[in-house]
C-alpha cells in the first residue's frame, strides 16, 4: 500500500470566473473530491478557498506507517506463494499469514500506546489515544476471522481456540493477579475471589486450583471443601486438540462429570463457603451465577465462552450464531442497542462474511483492514460462497437454491453445507424437508446438527416424545439420556409415561444408550405386570434394579415396584431373588450408591414397608423350597 509522503495537495482550475464559482480538486490515497466555492469579487481576482474533506485521515499519522509498510510485506508475499502450497500446507500457510498480520497490529497498537504516554502536544496524545482501542478492535476481530475462517476450527478444537481468543483479548485479571499476589497476604486480600472468579470464568484452572491452595493454607477449616473442588476442577474434561478422542467420548466424559458437581452441589458440600460454592454453580454452566460475576467479564463474548466452556464444550461452529446471539440478549439486555464491534462481532460467529467486511467498512476510518481482511478470505476461496449465500438470502427459494448447488462441481457441497446451515428451521416439516435433502446427499454432519437442534426445541416445549425421536434420529447418546432421563422423573411425578406408544416401539434404537434401554425394560416391565405373568415381570424387575443401568433417583421406585409382587399369594420371588432385592435396599439406604438421605415421613414407611414385606416373602419362599426339597 502507497501512501503520501506530505498532505494532499489543492489544484486549483484556473479560468473559470470567480464571482460564478471555481472548480477545486483534492487528491487523496483513495478518492478524488472534487468541491465547487463561490465568494463575491472584492477587488482584484483571487484563488478560491478550497475545503479538502476525506475519509482515511489516520492514513496520515506518521505511527502508521510501520503498520503499512509491514503488512504490505506480507500482502506481497502472499501472493507469491499462492502458487507453490496446495492441501493442507496450503491451509498452514494461510493461517501462518493471519497470525503475522495480527502480530504486525498488536506492535502497532503497543507502539501508539507508548507514543500516547510520551506525546507532550495534548492533541497528538489525543490522536494516538483514539487509536489504540481501534486497533485492539482491528486485532479482535481479525482473531475470531482467523479462527472461523481462516483455520475453520471444528468442535472441540473450536472451543479451546474461542478460549484462547478471551484470555487474548480481555486482560484485566492478569492486574488484579499482579495485585493480590504482591500484597503480604494473598487470600486475605480484597480482590482474592475475583480473582479466582476471573481464572475459572476463562478455564484457566491450574492458576485458580493454585490460588485456591493459598486460601486453603490459611484457612485449615475449608481443607475439604478445597481438596473436593481442586479434584472437580481437576477432572474437568476439556476437547482434545490432537483428535485423541472422539466428540461422543468427551460428551460423555463431560456428562459423567457434570453429574459429579451436581451431586457435590445438591448434598450441600460447599454450603459453608459461599464462594466455593458460586464456583462450583459456574462450573454447572449456571448462567445466573456467571452472569453475577458479569463485571469480571466486561463483554458479552466473554460470557459467550465461559458459558459455552461449561454447558457446551462440544459445540459446533454452526450452532455459534444461536449461542452468540442469546449470549449477546442476556448480557446487554434486550432494550441495550449493539455497538458496531458487537455487530461485527455477531456477523462472525453467523458466518456472515460479506456482512463482516460491510460493517467493517462503515465502521473502520480507513480501508486498510478491509482490504487486507478480504484478500486472506479470498485466498482462502471463501468469498465467492459469501456471495452465493447472499444470493440465496431469499428464505422462500431456499429448495431451488440446493439445486443449483448440486451442479456446482468443485465447491458446490461445501456451499451447500453452509447454506444449510442458514434455513431456519421454523417447523418440524420444514426440518424433516431439509434433513431429507441432507440424507440422500449422505451429509451426516448436517443431519445430527438438524436433529439436535429440533431435539433441543422439542425439549424447551416439554414434548419429551418428540425430543426423544429427534435424539435418536441424530444418534446423540448424550442428549438420548438426558430426555430418558426426564420421562423417568416425570413418572416419578405423576405416576405414568406420556408417549407410550413411542416407547413400546423403539426396538434397536433403545440400544443408543444405557438409559435409553433401561426406559425401554422398565417399560416392559409394566407391560408384564399388567399381563400378570408375574414371575417373568420379577425376573426383569430384578435385571434392572442388580445391573446398575437404573439412575440412582429411580431405585426407590423400582423396589416399590416389587411390592405388589411381594404381596401375591403366589410367592413369585425365590430366596436367592429376595436376598437381591435385600442387598439393593442396603445399598439404597447405606448410601453406597447415591448419598442419599430419608429425611421425609413417607420415604422412611416405604423403607420399613419394605423391609417387612422382604422378610415375609423370605420367610414364605424358604418353606415353598423347602417343602419342594421334601418332596
Amino acid at each position: 500500500m502507497e501512501e503520501p509522503d506530505v498532505e494532499p495537495a489543492v489544484t486549483v482550475v484556473p479560468g473559470a470566473d470567480p464571482a460564478a464559482g471555481q472548480l477545486c480538486f483534492a487528491w487523496g490515497p483513495t478518492e478524488v473530491l472534487v468541491c465547487e466555492t463561490r465568494f463575491g469579487r472584492t477587488g482584484g481576482s483571487r484563488a478560491s478557498r478550497v475545503f479538502v474533506f476525506r475519509k482515511d485521515e489516520d492514513i496520515y499519522i506518521d505511527a502508521l506507517r510501520k503498520l503499512f509498510n509491514e503488512s504490505h510485506g506480507i500482502f506481497l508475499g502472499l501472493q507469491r506463494s499462492e502458487e507453490k502450497l496446495a492441501g493442507k500446507s496450503r491451509k498452514a500457510h494461510l493461517v501462518q499469514v493471519s497470525k503475522n498480520y495480527r502480530s504486525v497490529i498488536r506492535a502497532c497498537m503497543e507502539d501508539m500506546h507508548q507514543a500516547a504516554i510520551s506525546a507532550r502536544d495534548p492533541a497528538l496524545q489525543n490522536q494516538y489515544s483514539t487509536q489504540v482501542p481501534i486497533l485492539s478492535a482491528m486485532e479482535l476481530i481479525w482473531n475470531l476471522c482467523e479462527i472461523l475462517f481462516v483455520e475453520a476450527a471444528a468442535a472441540g478444537p473450536l472451543l479451546l481456540r474461542l478460549l484462547d481468543w478471551v484470555r487474548l483479548h480481555v486482560c484485566d485479571v492478569d492486574n488484579m493477579v499482579r495485585e493480590v499476589l504482591s500484597s503480604e497476604d494473598p487470600s486475605k486480600h480484597e480482590l482474592f475471589w475475583n480473582v479466582v472468579d476471573a481464572f475459572v470464568l476463562q478455564g484457566r484452572m491450574d492458576e485458580a486450583r493454585h490460588l485456591l491452595s493459598k486460601e486453603a493454607s490459611a484457612n485449615p477449616m475449608s481443607m475439604n471443601m478445597y481438596r473436593i473442588l481442586d479434584d472437580l476442577m481437576e477432572k474437568m474434561p476439556v476437547p482434545s486438540l490432537n483428535n485423541m478422542q472422539t466428540l461422543t467420548e468427551m460428551e460423555l466424559k463431560w456428562q459423567h462429570w457434570h453429574e459429579e458437581c451436581q451431586r457435590y452441589l445438591q448434598n450441600g458440600t460447599f454450603a459453608s463457603s459461599s464462594h466455593m460454592e458460586s464456583i462450583c454453580k459456574i462450573l454447572l454452566g449456571d448462567e445466573d451465577a456467571i452472569l453475577e460475576k458479569k463485571e469480571l467479564m466486561t463483554t458479552w463474548y466473554h460470557f459467550l465462552v465461559t458459558r459455552l466452556l461449561y454447558s457446551h464444550p462440544t459445540v459446533k461452529p454452526m450452532e455459534l450464531r444461536f449461542y452468540a446471539q442469546s449470549s449477546m440478549d442476556l448480557f446487554l439486555g434486550r432494550e441495550c442497542s449493539p455497538e458496531p464491534l458487537d455487530t461485527i462481532l455477531m456477523a462472525a460467529f453467523a458466518f456472515e462474511i460479506h456482512e463482516v467486511i460491510k460493517e467493517c467498512s462503515i465502521a473502520l476510518s480507513n480501508w486498510w483492514f478491509v482490504a487486507h481482511l478480504t484478500d486472506l478470505l479470498d485466498h482462502c476461496k471463501l468469498l465467492q460462497f459469501s456471495l452465493w449465500l447472499y444470493c440465496c438470502a431469499y428464505l422462500s427459494l431456499w429448495q431451488l437454491g440446493v439445486s443449483y448447488f448440486d451442479y456446482c462441481p468443485e465447491y458446490g457441497r461445501a456451499y451447500l453445507e453452509l447454506h444449510i446451515e442458514r434455513i431456519p428451521l421454523n417447523t418440524e416439516q420444514k426440518a424433516l424437508k431439509v434433513l431429507r435433502i441432507c440424507e440422500r446427499r449422505q451429509m451426516q454432519e448436517q443431519v445430527r446438527s438438524i436433529c439436535k437442534i429440533m431435539a433441543m426445541k422439542a425439549l424447551r416445549n416439554n414434548r419429551l416424545g418428540s425430543a426423544l425421536s429427534w435424539s435418536i434420529r441424530a444418534k446423540d447418546s448424550a442428549f438420548a439420556t438426558l430426555i430418558s432421563d426426564r420421562f423417568l422423573k416425570d413418572y416419578c411425578e405423576r405416576g405414568s409415561f406420556s408417549d407410550l406408544d413411542l416407547i413400546d416401539n423403539l426396538g434397536p434404537s433403545m440400544l443408543l444408550s444405557d438409559r435409553l434401554t433401561f426406559l425401554a425394560k422398565y417399560r416392559e416391565f409394566h407391560r408384564l405386570y399388567g399381563e400378570e405373568q408375574f414371575s417373568e415381570a420379577a425376573r426383569l424387575l430384578l435385571m434392572l434394579l442388580t445391573s446398575h443401568i437404573a439412575p440412582c433417583f429411580f431405585w426407590m421406585t423400582l423396589l416399590t415396584d416389587a411390592l405388589p409382587l411381594l404381596e401375591q399369594k403366589e410367592v413369585i420371588f425365590s430366596t436367592e431373588q429376595t436376598y437381591g432385592l435385600m442387598r439393593c435396599l442396603e445399598d439404597l439406604t447405606a448410601g453406597k450408591l447415591d448419598k442419599q438421605k430419608f429425611q421425609d415421613d413417607v420415604e422412611t414407611m416405604k423403607v420399613e414397608m419394605l423391609r417387612l414385606a422382604l422378610a415375609r416373602n423370605l420367610a414364605r419362599a424358604i418353606i415353598k423350597e423347602g417343602t419342594l426339597e421334601a418332596s
